[in-house]
């Protein structure tokens, strides 16, 4: 059963706005709360004087090297996860930003997917992971993510796939939202939702609702709200 990533603040200073902007949203619908910086000195302020649970940080920047601001972050905050983002990806560089603290490196130009994956495995490894969500309850029963299993209330045990346990992680954060399919193809499959055509969402909600004896007609768990998505509902 793979771990999963807790919602996260990740600041993101990158100059080129193209890329922060699709490294910021690909955040956003993965369910982090991202905030940009586009300088330097922009981000160490921000990084020195804000909560952050990761740093999504350029190497190369107007208003202060990368370089100067991992040591410097590094320093004041030595917990804190940071990723370097760089079109340099020569060895001498790469142990150069792991020798300054940095967890790890992802050299430009990079896919979107890729670098959520980075994020995850960077997260799995923080000492703050236990205090990832773990047993969520639901009208009709409970439901242990580590183990991958659903608990009725009648007492019988469903298991469920990895990619079941992400997405009701993926729907329960957001409890009350609608939830777009694009949005669970961002966040729960690490995919560019354009150009798509798929039913992959649909056919796991599917058999969520068959794990979890949840009737479409009349959700006690998983509502869709007809060509917007679907809803995780609240327990009362």
């Amino acid at each position: 059963m793979v771990e999963l990533v807790p919602s996260l603040r990740v600041l993101v200073v990158e100059d080129d706005a193209a890329i922060r902007r699709g490294v910021v949203d690909a955040l956003r619908a993965a369910g982090h709360q991202p905030t940009e910086a586009a300088r330097g000195d922009e981000g160490q302020q921000r990084a020195l004087n804000q909560q952050f649970d990761l740093l999504l940080l350029d190497v190369v920047l107007p208003g202060g090297s990368g370089w100067e601001i991992l040591r410097v972050v590094r320093a004041a905050q030595p917990e804190l996860p940071i990723i370097l983002l760089t079109a340099c990806g020569s060895e001498d560089e790469r142990v150069n930003g792991l020798q300054l603290g940095a967890d790890d490196y992802v050299v430009k130009p990079f896919s979107l997917r890729e670098l959520l994956a980075r994020v995850d495995a960077v997260v799995r490894r923080m000492p703050t992971r236990a205090a990832m969500v773990a047993q969520l309850e639901f009208d009709g029963g409970s439901i242990d993510l580590r183990a991958g299993r659903v608990t009725l209330d009648n007492g019988e045990h469903v298991d469920l796939s990895d990619k079941e346990s992400a997405m009701l992680l993926f729907l329960a954060r957001r409890a009350g939202e609608v939830i777009s399919r694009d949005q669970l193809l961002a966040g729960v499959w690490g995919l560019n939702p354009k150009g798509i055509n798929t039913r992959t969402v649909d056919m796991h909600v599917t058999r969520l609702r068959e794990k979890l004896r949840d009737d479409a007609s009349n959700a006690r768990v998983l509502k869709t709200v007809w060509g917007r998505g679907y809803v995780f509902l609240k327990s009362e």
